[in-house]
């Protein structure tokens, strides 16, 4: 900003600094999906990824919320890796912006349409366990003065931090989406330890306090449900889930597992997949099978970043 006194910009380059992070690597799957590993504060330690997901009638950007997580979930390669520290709201928006950047969505022009036009919290960590930053996240890129995205535009995802729920419609007023993955409190404690903090009535009772203050575009819960051979997979789980849901405008995406090394799940077939996609539609649920992505780019979440980490770590041995 040449129009500037130069006394002034000496004054803000000592004051602020502009930095979205520093992409690490970058992978693009033969389906367009954009994998990337994103470093802050040139910490060796503090990277985290994002990926972009092109489709014919929106572009969706996840992002991560912390670097590393806490929750140990069973079957998130995310699980392996121990909490590092949270980011923070720059750091989030960072993300956001990178991906802008290189899906050339900046400069802006009049009327553009946007490439990435929505946001989902579904990368790395429990936004909920860092809601101060999300929040203000949130804020920026809703804010008409800053980014404009509109709320309904955005949906946050958690692990199950009943207390906050509510809040994802009351102070941000954006989508919530819910990592069930079980209906049965036994089988989701053992593959998500959360739920014996908070159990599946507490879930679901803050699930309802949020469809009475989100808004109309907002109300419908998105419950996530990862597909395990012999784990959550047969009719009568199937029928559990909708039981448990049936009273909340909801949603359900079925995820085939993703295999990563180490793990020890299995992805159910696909007929098994359809078949219980079938049986929660013709009970009245809207249901629907995730489409994989990027499954040439080590597209499990964690996985880039674990593999960069393993890299670097025979490099330097």
């Amino acid at each position: 900003m040449a129009n500037l006194p130069r006394s002034l910009q000496q004054d803000l380059d000592q004051r602020y600094s502009i930095d979205y992070g520093r992409v690490l690597d970058s992978q693009l799957s033969v389906d367009g999906t954009r994998k990337m590993l994103i470093r802050f504060s040139n910490d060796p330690k503090a990277s985290v990824e994002a990926v972009f997901i092109p489709e014919d009638h929106r572009g969706t950007l996840c992002v991560s919320s912390q670097i590393g997580c806490s929750l140990s979930c069973r079957f998130c390669h995310t699980g392996t890796q121990a909490l590092y520290r949270n980011l923070t709201a720059s750091e989030i928006v960072g993300q956001y912006m990178i991906a802008a950047w290189m899906a050339k969505d900046f400069p802006k022009t009049l009327n553009q349409r946007p490439n990435v036009s929505n946001i989902v919290f579904m990368g790395q960590g429990e936004p909920l366990y860092n809601f101060r930053n999300v929040s203000a996240a949130v804020k920026t890129l809703t804010d008409k003065d800053g980014i404009g995205m509109a709320p309904w535009r955005i949906t946050i995802s958690t692990s199950g931090v009943a207390p906050l729920i509510p809040k994802i419609a009351s102070e941000l007023n954006v989508g919530l989406a819910v990592s069930l993955h079980s209906a049965n409190n036994d089988v989701r404690s053992e593959i998500m330890p959360i739920n014996k903090t908070y159990p599946l009535s507490q879930l679901m009772s803050s699930c309802r306090e949020f469809v009475k203050c989100a808004s109309p575009q907002s109300q419908r819960i998105t419950f996530e449900y990862v597909m395990l051979d012999g784990i959550n997979d047969t009719d009568a789980d199937a029928n559990r889930l909708v039981d448990l849901i049936r009273d909340l405008p909801a949603h359900v995406n079925l995820i085939p597992f993703n295999p990563w090394p180490g793990s020890s799940y299995r992805s159910s077939d696909s007929a098994r997949v359809l078949d219980f996609c079938n049986l929660v539609r013709n009970r009245g649920i809207h249901a629907s099978v995730r489409t994989p992505r990027g499954d040439d780019i080590l597209a499990a979440c964690g996985q880039l970043k674990s593999s960069h980490d393993s890299k670097k770590s025979a490099t330097t041995s």
